[in-house]
């Protein structure tokens, strides 16, 4: 994993809880919200809480950033790709349309980062790997990037089961096999026992930050 990180996919994949697990989990320095398009689920909502691990939370300059929706970034979201010694985890919106956001950045493709897409396959747009392939190819056509790993995040809330996730691991080394991108992640719910599952990623075990009063 590079020092800069973009997580892009679906909507609703997922991508704001692994940003913020991701964060704490391997001590990085920044989180950045590039997601204006999704206004429920948003990391700049947990900078109380990554505060704790010492962790900064940028998105816009404005005092009221948690309680309104604008189409505005902040100017530091360059900051790591000046000073080479920080660590982030960028969290685009879904799609394509939030990848559209990873343009700004066309000054610094000499600059090594990784594009990791997000993917739950239940989700009925990411259900196949004929499926997840094609978001691939519109998300690296709009953001003009290359996707460079796949995060296995397949998962029906606190419904899952550890043959869901099974299946999940199934469809995305099918789309590992076939575009030759490694499955960097792959996600269980920290209340699952995860023993007996050989999975194609490495194990993130993830606390349920933002969906924790959700049934």
């Amino acid at each position: 994993m590079k020092n800069i990180v973009f997580l892009t996919g679906y909507y609703g994949s997922g991508k704001s809880e692994i940003a913020v697990n991701l964060a704490i989990q391997k001590q990085l320095d920044m989180v950045i919200d590039l997601d204006i398009i999704n206004p429920y689920f948003r990391t700049r909502e947990m900078e109380d809480e990554l505060l704790k691990h010492g962790i900064k939370t940028i998105s816009s300059d404005l005092d009221y950033k948690t309680h309104i929706d604008l189409p505005y970034i902040s100017k530091r979201v360059f900051m790591p790709f000046h000073d080479h010694s920080i660590k982030a985890v960028y969290d685009l919106g879904g799609n394509d349309l939030g990848a559209k956001l990873m343009r700004q950045f066309d000054d610094y493709h000499h600059i090594d980062i990784d594009l990791f897409i997000v993917i739950n396959i239940y989700r009925q747009e990411t259900d196949s790997a004929e499926k997840i392939i094609k978001l691939i190819n519109k998300i690296e056509g709009m953001g003009g990037f290359k996707v460079t790993g796949l995060i296995d995040n397949s998962n029906l809330l606190r419904e899952t089961t550890k043959e869901d996730i099974l299946a999940g691991d199934d469809i995305v080394r099918q789309v590992s096999q076939t575009t030759g991108l490694p499955v960097v992640f792959s996600t269980v719910w920290e209340k699952i026992d995860q023993q007996g599952m050989d999975l194609a990623g490495e194990l993130l075990k993830i606390k349920l930050y933002f969906r924790k009063n959700w049934l």
